[in-house]
Parts: structure tokens; C-alpha cells; sequence
């Protein structure tokens, strides 16, 4: 049998669907029913839940068969029906998805003995075989375990799956902390899994205490699985605002949690008790443009018309590449463009940042999807003006190819050298949620593009007249969670022709050393990302909200313990010296953002 979901996981974040029983509930079928019975007693409307989750955007249905065991049906006069209602539900989920989505078929709990007395080991095993195999028989495209306790239960599935040796499956864990700790708890859960004669294609977390509950354990669980994972949390409890009982999951909530699972690594997401359509819909609108930046498609190189240029030496396309080529130390600061189009203040930080002795200005393009002025004018006006080397940074994110090439020849005929090729921040994360991303490549093929101009070759294989002189970076994350992926996609920058990299702002200094280590043989100038904590609240911000930074707990301590903002900010300036002092004879430079725009502090840290 073929293993349509490992194909569809390995090319793209996929989008499950959401709850059925609730569903149904809503449409005033209560919970003295069999909600199973009901794809034989009312399909038109189990088969118009499907539909409307299809209509919401989902890859994958899963089947109404959460139940259709034995054990469970013969408490409502059906346990003879197994087969039958098992088909039924593969048929309805099939005919409202068609063949270009998938079906999952749905094995919950056993449940306990309808006659006072616990089932048997054996019982168990061979009443979800009967589910296994109706759904198996019906079509299904992999069967989902859900829910799955514990150890022993895991273990069940583990057996029984032993009998569909060509059948793909997913064993979905329940959201849960285990009060002896998670983390060895989910070890022992992967060790099991790995033990197995038959892998599963993935590994799913499923319901639990709702969407921030789930994120925690996600952070475990990651590091530790070898199996693409699928999230799939429910509505959660209501919490007390203000003498309120409110419940919080609302799809603009569940869908920033659910871009955080697709950002530390999740394959798959989708939702459980309490999720509906209207969740889902939200979470497709967000997670599909997401999935083109961790699912890009690569560079396509066209053979040249004419023989290939041999490149600039390194070391004589910028003072930057030069200092790098030495082997001396270098520093840069970070200043963001600004929202409108007056250039003189970022100006004038330029000019203060050159007098100080730095070495370049770093300007991001449309960092966290914010909108700003161009930062190519903002690089050239720099340069001409203030007489300081930029570091124009070059996302994936907003425009196709042709535009992303025409902007290199732009940068190229102003002598902007030093880009940093970055795939971007899908727009969700930003104040434009409804621009639409592009994502043509991501930043591996755009640094093949940049490589090819280099040699005086365009996207087209055309010849460009002469070479251009770009030196290209690439960022890196020391606390990527999939460490195994970052160092895969970090050589391939590098193959690419990522000449330095930069990383992203470093607080932790152990997993940078362990990155540069790790890397060591690439032979590739690394530059620390420094980022000075402005206040406490700052670092909240930084340890909750930005993708791949970790604030450790005893740095938060410190900044709580000053007391004025001033003393907050002169404690992060102090922890940002130590980071330097710390990591000083493992990189080779600094980039020190300046936080809200201010230079002075960025100073201050590298006086």
C-alpha cells in the first residue's frame, strides 16, 4: 500500500481537520447516542461536517469512527455493526474529499467492559484488529490512533499494527504532563515506538488541556522524536477573567499557537474536541503561506549560454569580506528601517555607528512581516551618506524571482556587496495578516541565484555582461529544536555559496558554541546575533514571541531584579557583554541589534 501521507508530510505542513463530536453536538444529536451509528442513521449529516472542513481548507478527513469498536457499539444495540458503520464512515469522509485529500481512519480507546469486569489483553488486541481491518477493507489512506494514554496502550496498537505490516499509521499520544516528568515520559513512549517491527509513518499529540498546554509539551517531544509529529489540541478549559469564565480558543487563538507548532517543526496540524471549521479555516489561511517558507521550492539552474565568469576573489568584493578573509574581528549593528520614508535619523545612527569603529549597518527587509521603506534606498543611503558598509538582508517572502534578481542587479550596480539571504516571516506574524506571501525559493535558492550572478550568469542562464561582487551570507538558529535539519540546511547554504553567517540573537551561549563546532569543517566566518534586552518586558517578549530564541530563566531573574527601566536596560546591556566575552573566541564577529532604534546602546555593549 502505498503511503500517501509520508509523501504529502514530506512536501508540505498538513492540515487535519477538526472535531466531529462537536460537531455534531451542535447540530442537537446528544451524547446518550451512538455518534458512530449516526453515518448509518443520519450520513447526510456527518457527510456535511466533512464537507464543511474540506470547504475550510483541510488536507486530510478524518473518519467518524472514533467509537466503532465492539466493545463501545453494543452498549447502543450496535456491536454487530463494526463493518459496517467502519465502511460507512471511510465512504463518507471518500466522498466528500475525493481522491486529492486524504482519509484517516479513526481507532479511539477501547473503552472499558460494558459488564463490570476488565477485557482481557487478548480481548483488547482483537477488538480493534475487527476496527483495523474494516477500515483497512473500506479504504482508508493510514488509520489514527487517537488519544492514546498511556504505555500500555501505546503497546496495543504497536501489536496490532504487527498484522497490517503494508498499512501506514499514526499512534497519537494524549496531550498530557506525566507527574513523574514529561521528558522522560515521552522517551520512553519513542523508545517503544522505535522498538517496533512496523514504524508508524508519524507521531500525533492529540487533545489535551488545550493550544498552550500543547506548545509546552511540543518543545519536548521534538528533540526526541525521530517521526514527523502532528498537533492536534483541543479547545481547552475556560479560564477566570475577572470573575469570567471565558473560553480562549477562538481561531484567531488557536491559529498563533498553531504557527508556533509549524514553526519549532510540526509536519502536521489540525484540531480535537471544541475545534471546528471556522478554526480550521483560520489555520489554513495562516499555515499555508508558512508552509511554502519551511517547504520551498528550489532553484532550478538553467544551463548558461556562455561560459561561466571565475567570481571576484572574496576577499575584494567589501571591507567587510576583507576584514572576514583576514581572520580579524569584526562588529555590525542592526538598525530597522522606518515605517515612513525619512531616512535622516537612520542616517545619523549610521554616522555614529562608523565614528564608534563599526564595521557595517545590518538592514533587515521586512522583519517580522512589517511593512517599512525600501531597504535597499535605505542600504545605499547609508552608504553614500554615511560612509558606512551595509549588510542588506534579502527575504524570500514578497517577491517572485524575477523581482528578487532585478533587485540583486539594482544592488549590485550601487555596490551593495554584503546581503544577508534570509527565506523570511510568513505574513501572519506581522500587522499585514492578508498580504499574500510568495516564496518562490527559499533562502538556499536564493543564494544559488546570487551565486550564479556572481559568475555572470543569470536565473535564465542569460549572461548578465560581467560578474557581479556579492558577498552572501545565511542566518542559522543555535537553539533550532530539529538541530539535525538546521546543520543539513546550514551546509547547504554554505554549498550554495553562503559565504558568513549570522545568527539569530544569542542568549544561551552553550548551543551557539556547539553550532560553530558543529560546523567547524565548513570553515565559514560566524557572526554572533546580540540582542541588548531593553527591559524586562522586552525579554518577555523575546523568549515568548520570536522564533528561535531562548532567554534563559536566570537572565530573566536579572532583568526582574532591576527595578527602573534605566537599570533593566543597563542589566541587559551587562548580560550582552558577558555573551560577547563568552563566545569571543569561537565566532569571529558580533551583530548587536539596536532595540527600538536605539544605536546607543548597541555602543554601549561593544565599548
Amino acid at each position: 500500500m502505498t503511503d500517501k501521507l509520508k509523501a504529502m508530510l514530506d512536501k508540505q505542513i498538513v492540515i487535519f481537520d477538526g472535531a466531529t463530536g462537536t460537531e455534531l453536538y451542535k447540530r442537537d444529536f446528544f451524547i446518550n447516542s451512538s455518534y458512530e451509528g449516526l453515518v448509518l442513521s443520519n450520513p447526510d449529516v456527518v457527510a456535511d461536517i466533512h464537507r464543511s472542513y474540506i470547504d475550510a481548507g483541510a488536507d486530510i478527513l478524518t473518519t467518524n469512527t472514533y467509537g466503532a469498536n465492539r466493545n463501545k457499539l453494543q452498549r447502543f444495540g450496535l456491536g454487530d455493526k463494526v463493518a459496517e458503520i467502519n465502511r460507512k464512515g471511510v465512504g463518507l469522509a471518500r466522498a466528500a474529499c475525493g481522491e486529492d485529500h486524504l482519509v484517516a481512519g479513526s481507532v479511539g480507546p477501547v473503552g472499558e467492559s460494558s459488564y463490570g469486569k476488565a477485557l482481557t489483553d487478548d480481548e483488547v488486541r482483537e477488538i480493534m484488529t475487527e476496527q483495523v481491518a474494516a477500515l483497512a477493507d473500506a479504504g482508508a489512506d493510514f488509520i489514527l490512533f487517537e488519544s492514546l494514554l498511556n504505555g500500555k496502550s501505546l503497546d496495543f496498537v504497536l501489536q496490532v499494527m504487527n498484522s497490517f505490516p503494508d498499512l501506514p499509521y499514526v499512534p497519537s499520544l494524549v496531550g498530557e504532563y506525566e507527574p513523574e516528568g514529561c521528558r522522560d515520559y515521552i522517551a520512553r513512549l519513542i523508545a517503544q515506538i522505535q522498538a517496533a517491527p512496523h514504524q508508524p509513518t508519524a507521531v500525533g499529540l492529540n487533545c489535551g488541556s488545550g493550544a498552550d498546554g500543547m506548545l509546552s509539551l511540543l518543545e519536548v517531544m521534538l528533540p526526541l522524536c525521530p517521526y514527523p509529529v502532528i498537533v492536534q489540541p483541543n479547545a481547552g478549559m475556560p479560564k477566570n477573567v475577572d470573575n469570567r469564565m471565558i473560553y480562549m480558543c477562538s481561531p484567531e487563538y488557536l491559529t498563533t499557537y498553531v504557527v508556533r507548532y509549524a514553526n519549532l517543526g510540526a509536519r502536521g496540524v489540525g484540531g480535537c474536541c471544541g475545534i471546528g471549521p471556522e478554526h480550521i479555516r483560520d489555520v489554513v489561511r495562516s499555515v499555508r503561506p508558512l508552509s511554502k517558507t519551511l517547504v520551498a521550492p528550489r532553484f532550478r539552474v538553467i544551463e548558461a549560454e556562455s561560459p561561466l565568469l571565475d567570481p571576484v576573489p572574496s576577499a575584494q568584493r567589501s571591507k567587510l569580506a576583507a576584514k572576514l578573509a583576514r581572520g580579524e574581528w569584526v562588529t555590525t549593528v542592526e538598525v530597522t528601517p522606518p515605517r515612513g520614508f525619512d531616512l535622516e535619523a537612520t542616517i545619523q545612527k549610521a554616522i555614529l555607528c562608523r565614528e564608534a569603529g563599526v564595521d557595517a549597518m545590518n538592514i533587515p527587509d521586512g522583519p517580522r512581516a512589517s511593512s517599512r521603506i525600501s531597504p535597499i534606498v535605505t542600504a545605499i543611503e547609508i552608504q553614500e551618506k554615511a560612509g558606512l558598509e551595509a549588510i542588506l538582508h534579502c527575504c524570500c517572502r514578497d517577491k517572485n524571482l524575477i523581482g528578487m534578481q532585478a533587485d540583486l542587479l539594482g544592488c549590485a550596480c550601487k555596490s551593495i556587496n554584503n546581503i544577508l539571504f534570509v527565506t523570511g516571516d510568513p505574513p501572519k506574524l506581522g500587522d499585514y495578516p492578508f498580504a499574500s506571501a510568495v516564496f518562490d525559493v527559499d533562502s538556499i535558492g536564493i543564494l544559488k541565484v546570487q551565486s550564479r550572478l556572481n559568475r555572470g550568469v543569470d536565473i535564465g542562464g542569460k549572461t548578465i555582461g560581467k560578474q557581479t561582487s556579492f558577498f552572501g551570507g545565511a542566518g542559522a538558529d543555535p537553539n533550532a529544536l530539529d538541530m539535525e535539519r538546521e546543520l543539513r540546511r546550514l551546509r547547504e547554504k554554505v554549498e550554495s555559496g553562503a559565504e558568513f553567517i549570522i545568527t539569530q540573537p544569542v542568549f544561551a551561549v552553550e548551543p551557539l558554541l556547539k553550532l560553530v563546532e558543529a560546523i567547524a569543517d565548513l570553515k565559514v566566518p560566524v557572526i554572533a546575533g546580540i540582542w541588548p534586552l531593553a527591559s524586562y518586558r522586552n525579554a518577555e517578549f523575546m523568549k515568548n514571541e520570536v522564533p528561535g530564541v531562548v532567554v534563559p530563566d536566570d537572565i530573566m531573574t536579572r532583568m526582574a531584579r532591576a527595578e527602573t527601566k534605566e537599570e533593566q536596560r543597563q542589566e541587559g546591556i551587562a548580560i550582552a557583554r558577558e555573551s560577547i566575552a563568552a563566545i569571543r573566541h569561537a565566532v569571529q564577529g558580533v551583530q548587536v541589534s539596536a532595540p527600538f532604534g536605539n544605536v546607543g546602546t548597541a555602543l554601549d555593549v561593544l565599548k
